[in-house]
């Protein structure tokens, strides 16, 4: 009897997974849109000071959060086993750990940001600003490193829409700080670009404050009583989450720091062309949230489907998660290109870093559709925990291909900085090929032993 997936059905599982995933991911990148759509409007200078700093410090901060997210699965393991005693303790050692993190973190900004920012030679103003940027954010370092450990203990109960809550909370205060601080609202001196990592570092904090009283007021987790006295350290409990979260952190910093280094290649050509590049990106990364999301909830139903036995749903869920992708982000990119005006005024009031963002813009489309069918098919595999392969086809998607290509075409053609977005298009696409002849083979392999 042939299979006749039920697809109105899946379609609504699809969406409501997809949903809370998508708004908390929008709330989270928001800062860096605030951040650079803000600057934009104080300076060029200010906006490239951002950028560079964004770009030295997002994937060394999404690496370091991502090592945190260990926290879940274990968490989400005791928590179904019944083992409060045992949330409790793995919570308490994780405040250790992840505040061992945070310090970490700092010491290498400390020991390293002032080298880079010389080896770069930017101008003198956008260098000022790209390290109070980074100097204003470390503030909020160590609250979003511990509120790291309370969001992943809320989110391996089930409820996910609680942190997206709270993250939606902070983004009118960041923006409102934002604007007091590099504006120089209500007395307060305007700082520019600078302000942006202050509003960054206020957000930073109110989410940590946030997910205190969540954790202090709400069931069940009221009662683990993680604030009632710390335990004495426990380095073999850290030794074992560390072992676990160090793959993902790393796996997460190859894919992030790619975008930054091309960032920091840019630098070469000048400070409208920073700003105009840092622009499109800001933007193209606003839309990637559609396929992120997507994939995250693809990851979240193909495992679900496979481990119940069900490869052919987990297969129908592929196919219906790849279709609307596809869909959402081609019907963006027909907006993108009509209105690409309209958005390059919105970044910046310079008009030549409008006529630069325009042509950007139009890159960003053919980047865009490329992600919509590379970013399902990871999600899918990740569902299978085909983990290995994705990060190996991710490294050389980027790395290998994507970069020394994009290097070329800057170099020896005349495309110049465009060369390097065609460069990171024609990598995605290559991963995207291989990524599902990767799907096929393992869903041919689940489909023989179910």
């Amino acid at each position: 009897m042939s299979y006749q997936p039920q697809y109105k059905k899946k379609a609504k599982k699809f969406f409501a997974v997809l949903l809370p995933i998508f708004i908390t991911q929008i709330a989270l990148t928001s800062t860096g849109f605030f951040d650079t759509v803000m600057s934009g409007h104080v300076s060029e200078q200010d906006l490239a000071g951002v950028a560079v700093g964004s770009n030295l410090f997002m994937p060394f901060f999404g690496s370091f959060l991502g090592v945190i997210s260990v926290l879940t699965p274990v968490i989400s393991q005791h928590y179904g086993a019944g083992e409060k005693k045992e949330i409790a303790f793995v919570v308490r050692q994780g405040f250790y750990w992840s505040l061992g993190l945070a310090l970490l973190f700092l010491l290498l900004g400390i020991l390293f940001v002032p080298f880079i920012l010389d080896y770069l030679r930017l101008e003198p103003k956008v260098a000022h600003v790209a390290a109070g940027y980074l100097i204003a954010i470390a503030f909020g370092i160590v609250p979003i490193f511990l509120s790291g450990v309370l969001r992943n203990l809320i989110d391996a109960h089930g409820y996910t829409r609680l942190t997206m809550m709270v993250t939606l909370l902070t983004v009118p205060v960041n923006v409102a700080a934002n604007y007091v601080f590099m504006y120089g609202a209500l007395g307060v001196p305007a700082f520019g670009g600078i302000g942006a990592g202050i509003g960054s570092a206020i957000a930073f904090v109110l989410n940590f404050l946030c997910n205190i009283l969540v954790v202090s007021c709400i069931e069940p987790f009221r009662s683990y009583h993680v604030f009632r006295g710390l335990p004495h350290p426990h380095p073999a409990e850290w030794k074992k989450a560390l072992s676990l979260g160090i793959p993902i952190g790393s796996t997460m910093f190859c894919e992030m720091s790619i975008f930054s280094a091309v960032g920091l290649f840019m630098t070469i050509y000048g400070t409208t062309v920073v700003a105009a590049h840092q622009a499109a990106m800001s933007f193209t990364t606003l839309i990637y949230m559609i396929p992120l999301s997507a994939s995250m909830a693809l990851t979240i139903l193909v495992g679900f489907e496979i481990g119940a036995g069900r490869s052919e749903d987990a297969a129908a869920f592929i196919r219906l998660g790849r279709l609307l992708t596809f869909l959402f982000e081609g019907s963006l990119a027909l907006l993108l290109v009509q209105f690409r005006d309209v958005i390059a005024r919105l970044y910046t009031s310079s008009p030549d870093v409008q006529e630069l963002l325009v042509v950007f813009l139009v890159f960003a489309v053919f980047l865009q559709l490329a992600d919509s069918i590379d970013a399902p098919l990871q999600g899918a595999l990740r569902g299978y925990k085909d983990v290995h392969v994705t990060f190996v086809l991710a490294v050389v998607s980027y790395w290998v291909i994507g970069l020394p290509v994009g290097w070329a075409l800057a170099a020896f053609t005349q495309l110049g900085p465009y060369g390097y977005w065609c460069g990171l298009i024609l990598g995605i696409a290559v991963g995207a090929v291989f990524l599902s002849l990767r799907l096929h083979t393992i869903q041919k392999r689940f489909a023989e032993t179910l």
